[in-house]
């Protein structure tokens, strides 16, 4: 019995960051499978579906892909899901954004709260209704111009709806950066 109380809290002792996504991390899109191998590691473990106490932008880019930009009291209060992450499902999910790269940048905290049905669902629920999280938001250097370009309209949430037209990235013209489509869809005058 001993070493399954010592299994279970494994987990818990290396996921220490919590990181709130918003996007193609959630469960149900496309890059859940990287968050699905760090939870059989135990380097990652749901809390549940949490909402920003502030308003902020969250909008697609080239090839429907979503970003939650740095601006705080803009937008909407974002719905998502958290999770409490360990350094080494940190480095992966910080490769998987391109945070070396200038795509996303990782900053918090930003403060989220236990989302209302996720509340009625897990009543018992020993996980905090509050909590300061990380999460991935826009590179600085074009976030700004992709507010401009959705017209400074942001959702609440990126489900199927928003998600529809989604290219995944092995889907993508691969002789251009990602940089390259980002200040490509910048500069066209439709949205990509």
């Amino acid at each position: 019995m001993g070493m399954e109380v010592a299994a279970e809290e494994e987990p818990k002792k290396k996921c220490r960051a919590l990181i709130f996504t918003y996007g193609t991390l959630k469960r149900g899109f496309s890059n859940h499978n990287l968050i699905q191998d760090l939870m059989l590691t135990g380097d990652a473990v749901f809390r549940g579906a949490y909402t920003t106490s502030e308003s902020f932008p969250l909008v697609c880019g080239p090839y429907r892909v979503p970003f939650l930009l740095n601006i705080p009291g803009s937008g909407h209060p974002v719905t998502g899901e958290l999770y409490a992450v360990s350094a080494y499902g940190l480095s992966r999910m910080d490769e998987l954004e391109g945070t070396s790269r200038g795509h996303y940048q990782r900053l918090g905290p930003i403060r989220v709260t236990k989302a209302a049905a996720a509340e009625e669902a897990d009543d018992d629920s020993d996980d905090e209704a509050e909590a300061e999280a990380e999460a991935y938001f826009a590179d600085r250097s074009y976030e700004m111009e992709l507010w401009k370009k959705s017209g400074k309209l942001g959702f609440r949430w990126y489900g199927e709806k928003e998600a529809k037209g989604y290219v995944k990235r092995k889907d993508r013209p691969q002789n251009l950066s990602f940089l390259e489509h980002i200040r490509i869809f910048l500069s066209s005058s439709t949205d990509q």
